[in-house]
């Protein structure tokens, strides 16, 4: 890495750069490390904390080849490679064959996966996959810390606290990015031969749930959909974005969700009236896609059979409830024994009540079999789910980035007039003015446009009008306000969430059918077959262009 300072502020050179330092960014930096390259690390937070793992997690789904049913990489790609998902064989099977080395990452640092008294993996199933593949990890917690340790010291530049607003591109090709330090103000110019986009699968504080804090969610709430506004803004496309819309089930006024497990150990959902109800929905009852479990759970409170709706497991196994409440639950969120303490929470004894999470809008970076974007020197890290996913997802896109530094170009000038007027338009909140709005106003009022029209149903003429209002909104960007530079990273996330909204709202228009995904169309409520397809989206002449693949 070199590094030169100017009155523009800092320029760093690289050979690879990772934005965004969760479990993908770390997986990417450790492959490129690996590989003898220079690397550079950024994100907004801190790498001990960064990321939805920064918070913990409870399993890492993992293809074993043990034997047991379904064990294979050819059973697992041919799962997740339907014909909506997005992702090629080829892609899919680069996750299997990062599973074996992020394992061994692991467990060199540390982390501890839950074993039988045989002493093999302790892996259940979920949500409809058919196959035993998630391992059940112990002390989750402590995953973040330790991979922080870990990268750290094979020497990676890692540059905390800087919020990455533009990515710069020369002929169709990535050539770094830009961005300031959230703390002290530094303007940054990262220069660079390849990049790895690891910011994250969706885009969060859209809507919330009854706790009405926004911060208070299922997944990493400083997530509001940079990686697909910085490269929709730079000219790749993306994919999916009307049917990765997320949500869940929580225990009533906690954030973090841990279905996966309640639904693995065999728990029943029940209504208000006492009925165990999922079947109507779904074969495999509770077990069956998450989405189907969100939809079901929908149209029982719709009936005005809850809520209240409650998880009950008290037929469970006793030994299997107690590690999924004292080790799993708090690996995934630190909190949660408190939280059981204070609502009375005990699996063995008693149904837990849980309610619907907020909404959740991602999608994908449209990649080919390499993870490379549609623009050149582009790589995307968060192509799969889960922790396996995000980390494996991330190793392989940088092993790929690496490989293609052989046709980069070398690294190559910045136009300064470009840089000096994306530094006037980062730190213009922050400049008072007349009549200014203050962040939290403005993302308040993406949510109440979004929780009210683009809630779990919807309808042709609630869409456009959420368009309409969401536009409105975006009449007032150059008013939004911040009081200092903190502020600032959030009124940027604010930029990000508005312009993710926008772009998924009006995908959504496109889907015209139900079942697929947790909202339900009032005016397509049945699946249509034709609907078997991904949706593009990407700018053309500044205008948001759409067609089906």
């Amino acid at each position: 890495m070199t590094e030169e300072q100017s009155d523009l502020g800092k320029t760093i050179e690289t050979d690879i750069l990772v934005l965004g330092s969760g479990a993908a960014g770390c997986g990417a930096a450790i492959a490129a490390k690996e590989q003898g390259v220079r690397v550079a690390l950024v994100d907004k937070g801190k790498l001990e904390s960064s990321g939805c793992v920064g918070g913990g997690n409870d399993h890492f789904k993992a293809i074993l080849h043990s034997g047991q049913e379904n064990d294979t990489e050819e059973v697992f790609v041919n799962f997740f490679k339907g014909p909506t998902s997005g992702l090629t064989a080829k892609a899919l099977s680069l996750w299997v064959r990062a599973m074996p080395p992020m394992l061994d990452v692991l467990q060199e640092v540390g982390i501890k996966f839950m074993q039988t008294p045989d002493g093999t993996w302790v892996r259940t199933s979920g949500f409809g996959e058919p196959g035993a593949w998630y391992i059940q990890i112990e002390n989750g917690q402590l995953i973040k810390r330790r991979l922080a340790r870990k990268i750290r010291q094979m020497g990676v530049d890692v540059f905390d606290y800087v919020m990455i607003t533009k990515l710069l591109t020369q002929d169709n090709r990535i050539i770094g990015a830009v961005g300031y330090h959230v703390l002290d103000g530094t303007f940054y110019v990262f220069k660079a031969r390849s990049v790895v986009l690891a910011l994250g699968r969706g885009a969060n504080r859209a809507t919330t749930s009854s706790t009405n804090n926004p911060y208070n969610i299922w997944h990493h709430p400083y997530n509001t959909g940079s990686q697909f506004v910085l490269a929709y803004d730079a000219g790749a496309r993306l994919i999916n974005l009307d049917l990765r819309q997320l949500a869940t089930l929580l225990p009533k006024g906690f954030g973090s969700a841990g279905m996966n497990g309640i639904n693995a150990v065999g728990a029943h959902e029940l209504n208000a009236l006492g009925e165990r109800f999922m079947g109507k929905y779904h074969p495999m009852m509770e077990n069956g896609p998450r989405h189907r479990q969100v939809q079901g759970t929908h149209l029982e409170l719709t009936a005005g059979k809850g809520p209240p709706f409650h998880m009950d497991m008290r037929h469970c196994d006793k030994e299997e409830l107690r590690v999924l409440q004292y080790i799993l639950m708090p690996g995934d969120k630190a909190t949660f024994l408190d939280y059981a303490e204070q609502a009375g929470v005990d699996f063995a004894k008693y149904p837990m009540e849980v309610e619907l999470s907020e909404i959740e809008f991602g999608g994908l970076v449209l990649t080919d079999d390499h993870l490379e974007a549609t623009v050149k020197g582009l790589f995307s890290g968060c192509q799969f789910d889960s922790l396996s996913g995000a980390m494996c997802g991330g190793y392989a896109a940088a092993i790929e980035a690496v490989k293609a530094l052989s046709s980069a170009k070398e690294l190559s000038p910045v136009n300064l007039e470009e840089m000096r007027n994306e530094k006037e338009r980062i730190f213009k909140p922050i400049q008072k003015m007349k009549g200014g709005i203050h962040y939290e106003r403005f993302e308040r009022a993406i949510r109440q446009v979004m929780m009210y029209y683009m809630g779990f149903v919807r309808n042709e003429k609630g869409i456009a009008t959420a368009l309409d209002r969401l536009n409105f909104i975006g009449g007032y960007l150059d008013k939004l306000q911040a009081s200092d530079v903190h502020e600032l990273m959030r009124a940027n996330e604010s930029v990000h969430l508005l312009k993710m909204c926008q772009l998924a709202t009006r995908a959504t228009i496109e889907r015209k059918e139900s079942g697929r995904t947790i909202y339900r169309r009032s005016d397509y409520p049945d699946l249509d077959p034709q609907y078997s397809k991904v949706l593009a989206t990407w700018q053309e002449a500044g205008e948001q262009r759409l067609a089906w693949l």
